[in-house]
C-alpha cells in the first residue's frame, strides 16, 4: 500500500524537481544506486517496470526504502495497463508513470488515491490526461516532442498544467535552465544522472552529481 498520497508526491515532485528514472536486474545494484540519489538530496524515486521479475526487484526495494531511508517516495514507470498497475500498487508503489494515456490505468489508480502521471506529446492527450484525473504530465519523449520551446507553447493558454519532460533531459545547467525557464514542474532523468567508471556504476560520483544538479536546479528557480 502506498505510504504518500498523489498529493504527497505532486508536492514532493516539484520541491524536489528532479526525478531519477533507473532500472538494473540486480537487487544490490538498484539500492546502492538509491542510496547514492538519496544521499544527494533525492526524494522521489522512479523505478522502470523492464525486464522479467521487475516486480520483485521493486517489492524488496521499497522495503528497503522503507527502513533506511525515511522520507523517499519510490514509485514505478513503464506502467501501460491496469493489471500492473495494481500490481505494484500492492508492492507499495507511491505513483505509477506511463509512457501513454491509459484510461483504465487513470481508474485502478485513482480508486486507491495514488499517483497517475500519463506520458503525452500532444495538447490534447494533455487535456484528457488531466481531465481523468492527472495532476502531472509527463510530456514523453521530451526533446522529440518540442523541448522547451513546447512546453512554453503549452503553457501560453493552460498555465494549469503541470509537466515533467523526460528524455532529452541532462543535468547541464543550459540543459536543466531551458526546461525550468520553460516552466516545468519537475524533470525526469535517465542515463545521464547515473555515472559509471570503468564500465560500473560510481556511487560516490552519482551523490556528487546529484548534488550538483539539485544545486543548479535551486539556483534557476532562484532567478526565474
Amino acid at each position: 500500500m502506498a505510504q504518500y498520497n498523489r498529493i504527497d508526491v505532486v508536492l514532493e515532485m516539484e520541491r524536489t524537481g528532479i526525478v531519477p528514472v533507473f532500472y538494473d536486474a540486480d537487487i544490490n545494484t538498484c539500492k546502492q544506486v538509491l542510496k547514492a540519489c538519496y544521499d544527494g538530496g533525492i526524494r522521489v524515486f522512479e523505478f522502470t517496470n523492464r525486464g522479467d521479475f521487475a516486480h520483485e526487484i521493486f517489492a524488496e526495494l521499497n522495503k528497503f526504502a522503507l527502513s533506511t531511508m525515511p522520507g523517499l517516495i519510490l514509485g514505478i514507470g513503464s506502467i501501460v495497463e491496469p493489471a500492473t498497475a495494481g500490481l505494484y500498487m500492492q508492492l507499495g508503489a507511491n505513483f505509477i508513470i506511463s509512457p501513454l494515456v491509459n484510461e483504465d490505468v487513470a481508474k485502478t489508480c485513482n480508486r486507491r488515491k495514488v499517483a497517475w502521471i500519463p506520458g503525452c506529446a500532444t495538447l490534447s492527450e494533455i487535456s484528457q490526461a488531466e481531465e481523468l484525473g492527472a495532476e502531472v504530465v509527463k510530456l514523453f519523449p521530451a526533446a522529440q516532442v518540442g523541448g522547451p520551446d513546447y512546453v512554453k507553447a503549452v503553457k501560453a493558454p493552460c498555465p494549469w498544467t503541470r509537466i515533467m519532460p523526460t528524455g532529452g533531459v541532462s543535468t547541464d545547467a543550459e540543459n536543466l535552465k531551458a526546461w525550468f525557464g520553460a516552466g516545468v514542474h519537475c524533470v525526469g532523468i535517465g542515463s545521464n544522472l547515473f555515472v559509471k567508471t570503468n564500465g560500473q556504476y560510481d556511487y560516490p560520483a552519482i551523490t556528487a552529481k546529484v548534488q550538483e544538479a539539485l544545486k543548479t536546479v535551486s539556483q534557476i528557480r532562484g532567478n526565474v
